[in-house]
């Protein structure tokens, strides 16, 4: 490992020089002794130093993870609000027009990568209001305005795939919920429409939506590496990239188990909102 990052672009190292490179990494110890090392710093959230910046893996990752994680939270927002109607839409009128259209948007949101939808919103907003991305990101507590217009677009790039994924999620598990007896008991005894969609039918449909909107939040935290490049965003999967081109394999490995670690708690917070949507949950045995 050490041979490759300071061998790497063909320099000439004397051995003396990886020796002491490894002693000072911790790399002349047993494999086991390195193991305990490692598990005793991630349980104190020391994940070592980058072996390129020599600055610790936990502030690198930190000073990226913000930006990227309010895209994500954005994306999702933008995708929940448009998913719901649009699958719930498409599925009450099943095979109209209505139908029909949603379909097309699903069809185009999960077809067009989200980079390329991005690149379209740039141009468009280069041609027509000759809008640039800002050099440099401005936290959302510094000033809300300025954040909101640099991170509203790579948002909505990435949220217009997301929001198909979910919608179509929606629409299937919502046509197979109106089918079932307890909706058509709902409507036999004269229960309003509305009710019987928004009480029995939508909140049953939605739980196969939590799952799917889990694992794309999660995927939303490092897998937008070309869709930050377009929009001149220094997040989490720009720093991946650069860490793999650099050979910082310290850095890669925290980034590992910060995705491992969020993958981890999105699946307990899905696994708690089962509990609150489910309506079976709110029910007990006589």
């Amino acid at each position: 490992m050490v041979e490759v990052k300071l061998r790497g672009d063909g320099g000439n190292v004397s051995q003396a020089t990886i020796e002491m490179e490894r002693k000072r990494l911790g790399l002349d110890k047993p494999l086991v002794a390195q193991f305990a090392d490692w598990m005793v710093g991630l349980a104190t959230l020391d994940l070592g130093k980058s072996m390129w910046t020599d600055r610790p893996v936990l502030e690198e990752i930190m000073i990226r993870l913000e930006l990227s994680l309010q895209v994500a939270i954005m994306a999702t927002i933008i995708a929940v609000l448009i998913a719901i109607p649009l699958g719930t839409t498409a599925a009450l009128f099943r095979d109209t027009w209505l139908d029909y259209v949603v379909r097309i948007v699903t069809i185009g949101g999960l077809s067009i990568p989200s980079f390329w939808f991005g690149m379209l919103i740039m141009l468009t907003l280069l041609s027509l209001f000759n809008w640039l991305p800002p050099i440099t990101f401005t936290p959302i507590y510094v000033d809300p305005v300025a954040n909101l217009k640099q991170l509203i677009w790579p948002a909505m790039a990435v949220g217009y795939r997301y929001c198909a994924v979910v919608s179509r999620m929606i629409r299937s598990s919502l046509l197979e919920v109106l089918s079932e007896d307890y909706v058509r008991t709902a409507r036999a005894k004269g229960v309003y429409e509305r009710l019987v969609i928004s009480r029995h039918a939508l909140r049953n449909a939605l739980l196969p939506a939590i799952t799917v909107i889990g694992l794309e939040f999660t995927f939303l935290i490092g897998g937008l590496v070309v869709t930050e490049q377009v929009f001149n965003l220094n997040g989490i999967g720009m720093l991946f990239v650069q860490s793999v081109s650099r050979n910082d394999f310290t850095l890669i490995q925290g980034m590992v188990m910060l995705i491992a670690a969020f993958y981890v708690f999105i699946n307990l917070v899905v696994d708690l909102l089962y509990a609150v949507f489910d309506p079976a949950s709110g029910t007990t045995d006589p």
